[in-house]
């Protein structure tokens, strides 16, 4: 079996009224994402996904991936990968090139289950597990206000929504309102929207005063008032304080029984997390802007961080997420998936959460698992009182809708053996 040819697809945005007559159940967040699609002489099709920049990361495929791919066997997934990091980590791998890679390796990976009849979790050794928890992370989308709900005084309505479809654990920013923004130095606390929604982006917060301190820890209060103990609460930080803020916020909610607190900082200090860590009783949790086992290791090795949470179509696909997790079950550390990307990515992250014996819970969007979701695949993931849990289909287990790339602002871009003989 030999790899004949790898397409890319993405969206160019377009005006939110036409995107609204098309898209009904959610705001224009598709452009973000690139999907990839790679064809063997067999008549496989793998599929594979990554968010952010797909401009870029299609260049990367089509310009320096792909001629490491065709004409090669697709089961040679360890040496794809490596042959694949190996060229991009000459110039420097971070970014575009690793959303590149994983997507490639999540479509290699539905393709070998697809060749030999298996899914994907019995390829990596089998389950460890027949269903993982999920939480909800309160985004809204299409019939769920569920940001909307939290920050407008109703967080506490939401959780027993969530409770009520069997959803025990949430996510939310309460102190991103309070941080600096993009909008430049005369306008630091107004939002700024970017691909048609304020963006939770900004720069770096250096203080942040009692009022406002009060005012994000009253949404958790207000959960905890309508649930009790009911509901696990994490709370996400987008990297938007400083380590004194970022120290006055989480023993602040220290009260509360915090399920985690993410990212708080932004991770480029490692030391920096240590001494959080040592000032909190709140587990912290590190997630998808680390990069590879290599830039977990010293999270680990220093003890930054008590929760992992890859992202597996950022950050190296399924080779590479499989060692970030044995890495994180070597030091006796629990394991989240990052989601908030795309159906394809959800179902790959879910093969590896049934397969490791480390994993904690899964993320999910309820307004983007029932909504837009069904707009790209032809299969919605199970989810039931929540729990996750996948049919017993070859390779990934579900694909592409047929009508997909037939929507007026597809890009579609193909790469054939032929392309490559005329460089």
């Amino acid at each position: 079996m030999k790899i004949t040819k790898v397409e890319t697809i993405w969206f160019q945005a377009v005006p939110d009224a036409e995107w609204r007559k098309q898209n009904p159940h959610s705001r224009q967040a598709l452009p973000n994402n690139l999907w990839v699609q790679i064809h063997t002489d067999d008549g496989l099709v793998g599929l594979g996904e990554t968010y952010y920049l797909p401009r870029a990361v299609a260049a990367v495929i089509h310009d320096v991936l792909a001629p490491l791919l065709i004409g090669r066997d697709p089961l040679d997934i360890e040496n794809h990968w490596n042959n694949m990091f190996s060229l991009v980590n000459f110039c420097g791998y971070a970014g575009s090139e690793m959303r590149a890679i994983s997507a490639v390796d999540i479509a290699l990976w539905d393709i070998v289950g697809q060749h030999t009849g298996q899914p994907i979790y019995n390829l990596l050794g089998g389950r460890n597990r027949d269903r993982v928890p999920i939480y909800n992370t309160c985004i809204s989308s299409g019939k769920y206000d569920d940001l909307e709900a939290w920050c407008d005084g109703r967080a506490g309505e939401l959780a027993e929504s969530l409770l009520r479809q069997g959803i025990k654990a949430m996510k939310l920013w309460p102190f991103d309102q309070f941080g600096p923004t993009l909008s430049g130095p005369t306008k630091l606390r107004e939002p700024y929207v970017v691909w048609g929604a304020r963006t939770a982006a900004g720069i770096l917060g250096h203080s942040i005063d009692n009022e406002d301190l009060k005012r994000g820890v009253a949404i958790v209060e207000d959960i905890r008032r309508a649930v009790g103990g009911k509901m696990s609460i994490a709370i996400e930080g987008h990297a938007r304080w400083n380590l004194p803020s970022a120290t006055r916020i989480a023993q602040a909610l220290e009260p509360y029984d915090i399920y985690w607190l993410e990212e708080i900082m932004p991770p480029d200090n490692v030391d920096a997390y240590v001494r959080l860590k040592s000032a909190t009783k709140i587990p912290i949790c590190q997630s998808e802007r680390v990069f590879t086992r290599f830039n977990f290791r010293p999270w680990l090795e220093k003890g930054a961080l008590d929760i992992v949470m890859p992202d597996f179509s950022w950050g190296g696909g399924i080779t590479e997420g499989r060692k970030i997790c044995t890495l994180a079950d070597t030091y006796f550390l629990p394991v989240t998936s990052h989601d908030t990307i795309g159906p394809v990515a959800l179902w790959a992250a879910a093969h590896l959460m049934l397969h490791i014996p480390n994993a904690l819970i899964m993320e999910t969007v309820r307004g983007y698992v029932d909504g837009w979701y069904d707009d790209v695949v032809t299969d919605r993931i199970p989810i039931s009182e929540g729990q996750l849990s996948l049919p017993a289909k070859p390779g990934l287990g579900t694909r592409l809708r047929d009508d997909f790339k037939s929507k007026t602002n597809a890009r579609v871009e193909i790469t054939t053996e032929a392309d490559l003989r005329r460089w």
